[in-house]
């Protein structure tokens, strides 16, 4: 059983365990000696948070003092981790980052020697070394700027043709893509007009990027661009503006990467979404004769899943794309030059593309004082089968715990949006009367 360890990795305040710099060099310890042997290399990566630069000396020197060899690729996206790892044919990689979350957190991802992030027996089992591990003083790392380069010819180079005459709002929310993101752009041929790319170590995610990408969408508009993209803290997520400032999430992304596979005459078999995935994607899918498969949340749920059923495409409605000939993590800034490279291709403007009918959604999150099966809730499970009868099988309603939080997500979706909200919200009322904190 894992505990330090959650959906996407260790995650918490930066400086309180298991973010301290003892545990953090425990973990570079029960990495570096899981790996086997001696002289392993672990490619390291970091966002902007101004905590990230500790949290790498401490790792490295567990990894060090264990025999591990860092190389280090300063500040870069977490999918660029990702990238390095498997093209240098190290044996993990590890991004310091805590993605989305506010600047006072922070974060420990790790890949394996494929640059695909691990599974839960994998983690479950380092996370029994790292008690057993001794803490090592910290380590100096001198990053790689090579590096970084190599990963933005990579993003460059993925494209099947150059993207002149195409302008670009891009958003990197003062983090991990701030310098790369526009790079790639520019080096494919975009105009680029780079937004929140002046991080300070606190600014990130800060009222921007796809947290908060209003401003992006205003610039689109304002400047006359053909799409913006914004990216969150680590740049494997993306939200896209067309060019009228409309908002594109994963789902909508999805779809038209599915499209843009069928033109190329590679239409999938099926595609991997999340239980999350509008219920609308699944029908427009269905349509064309193309199968959803839904994943549990988490874009490495998705991957295993897409492993399993040989897709060549899966994501996250929160913006986590994957094309397995292209990654094996979600990729934001990769994600967003190919839905350029289809803008410049097609002659149209985004707007003009294809898109599905999204069925009214409804998420509410409930705080709870513990996490007990529903099924034990007294009275539950009979609302819970009220509720389906409402819906009439033209919708459908998803009850799970967050994996990080306190909290109970009760989604609802159908084809009325009044009957979903009062779905949700007597759900969710429920829930708040038995479990709420």
């Amino acid at each position: 059983m894992r505990v330090l360890f959650g959906t996407d990795g260790i995650r918490g305040e930066a400086g309180v365990p298991p973010l301290d710099a003892a545990t953090v060099s425990k973990v570079g310890a029960a990495l570096a000696t899981s790996l086997s042997r001696p002289g392993v290399s672990i490619v390291v990566g970091c966002d902007t948070r101004i905590s990230s630069e500790g949290i790498v000396a401490a790792l490295s020197g567990g990894l060090v003092a264990n025999g591990g060899l860092v190389r280090f690729a300063g500040v870069v996206p977490t999918p660029a981790v990702a990238w390095l790892t498997r093209t240098l044919h190290a044996d993990a990689g590890v991004s310091i980052s805590a993605s989305h979350n506010p600047w006072k957190d922070n974060g420990i991802k790790i890949f394996s020697a494929e640059g695909r992030k691990l599974p839960d027996a994998v983690e479950a089992a380092i996370e029994r070394r790292i008690g057993a591990a001794s803490a090592a003083a910290p380590a100096g790392t001198v990053a790689e700027p090579a590096l970084a380069r190599d990963y933005v010819t990579h993003l460059a180079g993925s494209l099947p043709h150059r993207l002149d005459g195409v302008c670009v709002i891009v958003d990197a929310a003062h983090g991990a893509a701030f310098e790369v993101a526009p790079a790639a752009f520019r080096a494919a041929g975009a105009e680029v007009f780079a937004r929140n790319v002046a991080p300070d170590g606190r600014n990130i995610n800060e009222s921007c990027g796809a947290l908060h990408p209003e401003g992006m969408a205003r610039a689109v508009v304002e400047t006359g661009a053909s799409l913006g993209i914004a990216l969150d803290g680590d740049a494997d997520r993306i939200i896209v503006a067309d060019d009228t400032g409309t908002l594109l999430d994963g789902d909508d992304v999805l779809y038209l990467w599915t499209l843009e596979l069928e033109r190329e005459g590679r239409k999938p078999e099926a595609v991997v979404g999340t239980v999350m995935s509008n219920w609308g994607l699944e029908r427009a899918l269905r349509d064309r004769g193309i199968v959803l498969v839904r994943a549990d949340v988490g874009d490495r749920y998705v991957v295993e899943e897409m492993e399993k059923t040989g897709a060549l495409l899966g994501g996250e409605q929160s913006g986590h794309i994957i094309r397995a000939d292209l990654t094996t993590t979600g990729d934001g800034t990769l994600t967003g030059l190919h839905l350029a490279a289809l803008v410049a291709a097609s002659g149209k403007p985004l707007s003009a593309q294809p898109r599905f009918v999204h069925t009214p959604q409804v998420l509410k999150n409930v705080r709870v004082r513990e996490k007990v099966p529903f099924d034990t809730i007294p009275g539950f499970a009979a609302l819970h089968r009220v509720a389906e009868q409402r819906l009439a099988g033209n919708g459908r309603l998803l009850l799970r715990y967050s994996g990080t939080e306190a909290l109970a997500r009760v989604m609802v979706e159908g084809m009325e949006a009044g009957l979903v909200e009062a779905v949700a919200a007597d759900l969710a009322g429920a829930l708040r009367e038995s479990l709420g904190a």
